[in-house]
């Protein structure tokens, strides 16, 4: 039987996972990522002063039952996320942040030991480098008689079978399809709400952690923001806070926003806020590989999980995955598990007619 030449548009944990799993039962498939670097939507800035620090995916629950039986696969463990006993809430702008104690959390937020981006290693240590293409960004697929073309602006590529992993938005606005895709699967994937993609994540890190004394924590929540929830994001011996910026500052300066979280941040720790090493931050919606504008407002996991992204197209070629198009947890790192093991059992089916 002819091995058929498979093509994953997309690197982050989508396509590496896929590529693995199809690896592990005999296929050898190519991976075409736009970006420089392989993760997609995690993304762990790394620094010998500074812990990891999570500027994209971070956070699972015990009810993620696909990502937990995968990292033990993997042997990667997971640590509770540091909370404290008590957090800051600040409710309104005229009255200071109080400090309250914290309820029992019945369902802790767990994180990924040594940071997310050990998923990627670990997947992409699986996979013939030779398969992985970088800066290819793919611009137009075509489907001829026998096979797709998938041409990226300095590259073609032939496919018996193509697996999309980007988010259903960014897929149908840019990449030009020959036969146009049906009508129904653009209209819904240009209404479907990518993971993320409004994020504003901003880090800064210290050389001591102030904020764990008995009078002060790092948990914040605020309805006042420009940051509307922090959390300590340290290691054993390196120390950071990370939180979510309101994404309505996507529109002005770095250093613009720099300062306003450093503002609010005075509020509850004075100027210990000034012995700040380094303020990182990621604005997804800058991000043009991951990002693209609706042009209507889109709630949050609209569509996400849709009946239609379980279909295949351009002839029984073309296969959507991704988180967005998970029956599970869509929108998250367990519904990329879920998504990746579905769309492998769903190739394996088209099998006969692409051989």
């Amino acid at each position: 039987m002819q091995t058929p030449n498979i093509v994953i548009i997309g690197g982050g944990f989508s396509g590496l996972l896929i590529a693995h799993l199809l690896q592990k039962q005999g296929f050898t498939p190519k991976i075409l990522e736009a970006r420089s670097r392989l993760g997609g939507r995690i993304h762990t800035l790394r620094s010998n002063d500074e812990p990891p620090l999570e500027m994209g995916a971070t956070w699972l629950g015990k009810k993620h039952h696909h990502l937990l039986d995968l990292l033990d696969d993997l042997g990667i463990d997971i640590y509770q996320q540091y909370m404290g006993d008590k957090g800051y809430y600040e409710p309104m702008s005229v009255s200071p942040p109080q400090l309250v104690d914290l309820p029992p959390n019945e369902e802790p937020s767990y994180r990924i030991a040594g940071g997310t981006d050990n998923l990627i290693q670990r997947l992409e240590s699986f996979i013939d480098q030779e398969k992985i293409h970088l800066r290819q960004t793919v611009q137009t697929i075509r489907k001829t008689d026998a096979k797709l073309e998938i041409e990226t602006e300095s590259n073609l590529f032939k496919a018996d079978v193509a697996i999309s992993t980007l988010p259903p938005k960014l897929l149908v606005d840019s990449i030009d399809f020959s036969p146009s895709l049906p009508e129904k699967l653009t209209n819904i994937a240009s209404k479907t709400h990518t993971w993320m993609a409004e994020s504003i994540k901003v880090a800064l890190t210290f050389e001591e952690p102030f904020w764990r004394s008995p009078d002060s924590s790092g948990t914040i929540f605020s309805n006042v923001g420009p940051v509307s929830e922090m959390y300590d994001h340290s290691t054993e011996n390196q120390y950071a806070l990370k939180g979510f910026m309101n994404n309505a500052y996507h529109a002005v300066s770095r250093e613009e926003r720099k300062q306003l979280v450093i503002e609010q941040l005075r509020r509850f720790y004075g100027g210990k806020i000034d012995s700040l090493q380094s303020y990182r931050e990621l604005v997804w919606q800058k991000e043009p590989f991951s990002y693209s504008n609706y042009e209507q407002p889109i709630i949050p996991h609209q569509h996400n999980g849709h009946e239609i992204f379980q279909k295949a197209f351009l002839d029984q070629r073309l296969l959507i995955a991704g988180s967005e198009t998970a029956t599970e947890f869509p929108g998250y790192m367990d519904g990329v598990v879920e998504s990746a093991r579905r769309t492998v059992r769903q190739f394996r089916k088209l099998i006969p007619d692409h051989v």
